[in-house]
């Protein structure tokens, strides 16, 4: 079916803005909706997946695993490719791989089928997520409309991880683990059709259409090698010489990239991307938010089951309290964003973080959840919600259409690294807490792990402060309302 908003001259779509951007936005929204989903809703189904396909205590950690280091290596190259490609076309792809990835993990007949569908399946994510956001940059034009698109996005994945928290139990336990991979099929082929009716083609005329395969393959290793080395930091030892040693490959192949963008006549990312201190800025601040909120919730997570002795229903609905309040935080920093400028509201949200992580470290081993983490919670989700959009506004501000996949791309890189990150240091600073207490002092394991769990809380604290640092020295007071860009879109 033909398309009739892409017959639009790029002069005329300048002027007048998409007149279906809201339903564009429910389709986009929709795609970033699952992918979120799905990084939360499969921590539930691991126990039955174990049971069914055979996997040991060991192994079956690479359920989530393989997914995670797929998605954080290729979100960049996902994003780029959507550039030089045509946005609709390579998030088409996206979606169909996810979806057909999501039917074929359902249908899984052993565990190495089930790791390498999974692989699959975070490919598929990795495609979509950053093209989903960079045709949310082409839809919508700078300035207060951008701010409010980009405000309902962060709102859309605070829903999407807590929901995935609340649906994986009722899932598993009465239709089967398979079934949250199944979910997706129908979601995905709607999308597919909504996407041929709603969203028109879009891609740069003046960039050229070559892939820089040096680049994306140096990049995307590095990227995925560095994720492993941090997941796999607290098992290894953060002082294992083999840790090192996956880090400084990681670091190896990150200078080789660097040596080939700048050699290359059409480099995957064009390094003068880096000059510009909002994006530098932004890109600190989503990595060290999300450091905090999974590092965080990994950590309440524990405490609440394994100490409160709570199940995983009860605390996913406690941290819809967090959810509710980082939709507040992201619509009310959205407005401010576009009457203040970025700085106000991401220097707040961090400010407004490393206070709620400070009232969630007073957790002890007595009481209940709500006493425990519900304040805790609602502090810590309006400054994250707050955070996000403050950052991700000015990560995005400012970015040529076509480099908008490249720009969304490296904001979801960050936020995903800073998420693996954020769980590796507080697990580890918990771990090595609780052994020292249990090895030196005579107190009860309960208690033992609490203290543990204040202490990464408190390095929480300490990551919040260096977020809002980064905040004040980096991010400027441009405010966004006014700004217009002209868009060179080639139509379909």
């Amino acid at each position: 079916m033909g398309d009739p908003i892409s017959a639009l001259t790029p002069a005329a779509e300048a002027a007048a803005p998409n007149p279906r951007r809201w339903l564009v936005l429910a389709v986009l929204g929709s795609a970033f909706f699952i992918v979120i989903l799905d990084g939360t809703i499969v921590y539930v189904a691991v126990p039955d997946i174990q049971a069914q396909l055979g996997f040991t205590q060991a192994s079956v950690q690479w359920v989530l695993s393989t997914y995670l280091l797929t998605f954080g290596g290729f979100l960049l190259l996902g994003g780029r490719l959507a550039d030089l490609l045509g946005r609709r076309r390579i998030f088409m792809i996206g979606i169909a791989l996810f979806t057909a990835a999501s039917l074929c993990c359902g249908l899984a007949w052993s565990a190495e089928a089930l790791l390498a569908f999974r692989v699959a399946q975070g490919a598929g994510a990795a495609i979509m997520a950053p093209t989903a956001l960079s045709l949310v940059l082409i839809t919508f034009a700078e300035g207060a409309d951008r701010n409010k698109a980009l405000g309902i996005w962060g709102g859309i994945g605070g829903v999407g991880g807590t929901a995935g928290l609340l649906l994986g139990g009722p899932i598993t336990g009465h239709v089967g683990w398979e079934w949250i991979f199944f979910m997706n099929v129908p979601i995905g082929i709607a999308l597919l059709v909504a996407c041929r009716l709603l969203i028109r083609e879009s891609r740069d005329p003046a960039l050229p259409r070559t892939l820089d395969v040096g680049g994306a393959v140096t990049i995307t290793l590095a990227l995925v090698v560095l994720v492993y080395g941090i997941t796999e930091a607290p098992a290894l030892g953060w002082a294992n010489p083999l840790t090192w040693a996956i880090f400084a490959a990681s670091a190896a192949l990150m200078a080789a990239f660097l040596v080939i963008e700048k050699h290359s006549n059409a480099p995957l990312v064009p390094l003068r991307i880096f000059r510009s201190r909002r994006l530098v800025g932004g890109n600190i601040v989503l990595l060290v938010a999300g450091m905090t909120v999974d590092g965080v919730l990994f950590i309440l997570t524990l405490y609440a089951q394994r100490v409160l002795g709570a199940s995983a229903v009860q605390f996913g609905l406690m941290t819809a309290a967090l959810t509710a309040m980082s939709v507040v935080g992201s619509f009310a920093g959205q407005f401010v964003v576009t009457k203040r400028g970025f700085r106000p509201v991401a220097v707040a949200g961090m400010a407004l973080i490393a206070t709620g992580s400070l009232l969630l470290s007073r957790i002890d081993v007595d009481g209940g959840l709500f006493r425990n983490v519900f304040l805790g919670l609602l502090v810590f989700g309006t400054g994250l919600g707050a955070a996000f959009v403050g950052a991700q506004i000015a990560a995005l501000s400012g970015v040529r259409d076509g480099e908008s996949g490249l720009a969304a791309g490296i904001a979801d890189t960050f936020f995903t690294i800073g998420g693996a990150l954020g769980l590796a240091v507080l697990s580890s600073v918990t771990a090595a807490r609780t052994a020292e207490l249990l090895a030196t002092r005579d107190v009860d394991p309960d208690t033992a792990m609490t203290q543990g769990f204040q202490s990464a809380l408190f390095v929480a604290v300490g990551c919040a402060l260096l977020g809002m640092l980064a905040a004040l020295m980096l991010l400027g007071t441009r405010r966004v309302a006014g700004s217009h860009r002209s868009r060179q879109l080639s139509a379909k």
